[in-house]
């Protein structure tokens, strides 16, 4: 046996650990070998990024070799700014602030303190109990809009594009604000939760139903966020493809 293989381990492991306290993904393989090959072998080449944050999920489809058109939408001005900043100089990646929900209007957005975290809804206990660092610190008011005056206003040919939803909780507004276009978009990739971690949510069951009723199938599942204590998983991403497609 190799005697170095233990501080190699270790080394690897610390490594590991690094990169999860910097908020990066450490399955990054996955993300490019799995995702982005079946949006790729689905014909897909625009992806309509709802909840961008700063700008992470696209840059992660750009690491993945995603060449095609991305439309980034994000509704708190400081995650804005840093997203502004991440898709400049890339021509085909487009950004625009706004909050997305069922219907056109105002919406005032709980802004936690890890920026990630925020939502529409108010954050359960259990969820701030396993992420402290997810607290509310604040409020921020922001014009919405819904999928269906996206895909109008930017031009989007849904038959083409995934659909990506991270919003906290707030996943059924943003299905039922793209109420006329969402059976044409050829996939949708969309956070889940198995428990309630915001007031009011839908938990997978519901999200899944709406997706079937509109004739997606799940593909695969991508884990998410573990409750510390227990371990048990807590929210995860699913991906979606139209059924016979």
């Amino acid at each position: 046996m190799d005697d170095r293989q233990p501080v190699i381990s270790r080394a690897l492991h610390q490594a590991k650990m690094l990169v999860h306290r910097a908020g990066f993904d450490v399955s990054r393989d996955t993300f490019k070998h799995r995702f982005v090959y079946q949006v790729l072998q689905h014909g897909i080449d625009t992806v309509l990024d709802i909840g961008a944050n700063g700008g992470q999920f696209g840059t992660l489809l750009r690491q993945s070799k995603f060449t095609g058109q991305i439309h980034s939408v994000e509704p708190l001005q400081s995650a804005y700014n840093v997203l502004t900043a991440t898709a400049a100089g890339d021509a085909r990646w487009s950004v625009q602030r706004a909050a997305v929900s069922a219907e056109p209007g105002t919406l005032t957005m709980n802004v936690s303190s890890n920026s990630v975290s925020s939502s529409v809804l108010p954050m359960l206990d259990r969820h701030a109990t396993a992420a402290p660092s997810a607290q509310y610190v604040t409020t921020e008011d922001v014009v919405a809009t819904t999928v269906d005056e996206i895909v109008t206003t930017a031009g989007l040919e849904p038959e083409r594009t995934l659909l990506k939803i991270d919003v906290q909780g707030y996943e059924r507004a943003v299905l039922d604000g793209a109420a006329k276009t969402l059976a044409a978009f050829r996939g949708v990739r969309t956070e889940m939760s198995l428990v309630p971690l915001y007031e009011g949510q839908a938990l997978m069951p519901e999200i899944m139903n709406v997706l079937a009723e509109h004739g997606f199938e799940l593909w695969f599942i991508d884990p998410g966020f573990t409750e510390p204590g227990t371990r048990r998983l807590l929210q995860l991403d699913g991906v979606f493809f139209r059924t016979g497609q």
